[in-house]
């Protein structure tokens, strides 16, 4: 298996810049069978995740990651789990939002999906 710490790092970087920067750019990291979870609701499918995360009730949002860890998830597949802590800075509030966030990434040929 490839570095996971430097695939956790790369992943996460264009992640949070691209949800910085375009939500709706975020679509393409997901697959039909993708799920996420958001505060005791799942949402399934790339198109639902899209549309949920889009409709996030705020203009601007800059994330900066704390911590980030990285481990195997599967012993056959090259698969890993990523969590990440930190800091959510939404719309002009002066005060930060402590955020917590679970990937499991995918191997798809080259590169990985959520």
């Amino acid at each position: 298996m490839a570095d996971i710490n430097a695939i956790a790092k790369q992943f996460t970087d264009f992640y949070y810049t691209t949800f910085d920067t375009n939500r709706a750019g975020l679509q393409n990291l997901y697959r039909a069978s993708s799920m996420l979870s958001w505060e005791g609701t799942q949402i399934l499918g790339a198109a639902d995740i899209s549309e949920k995360l889009t409709a996030l009730p705020f203009e601007k949002v800059q994330h900066k990651v704390t911590t980030l860890d990285a481990q195997p998830s599967s012993p056959s597949v090259a698969s890993l789990i990523v969590s990440v802590t930190g800091l959510l800075l939404v719309d002009d509030s002066p005060n930060p939002l402590q955020f917590s966030q679970v990937f499991q990434l995918i191997p798809d040929g080259g590169s990985y999906y959520v």
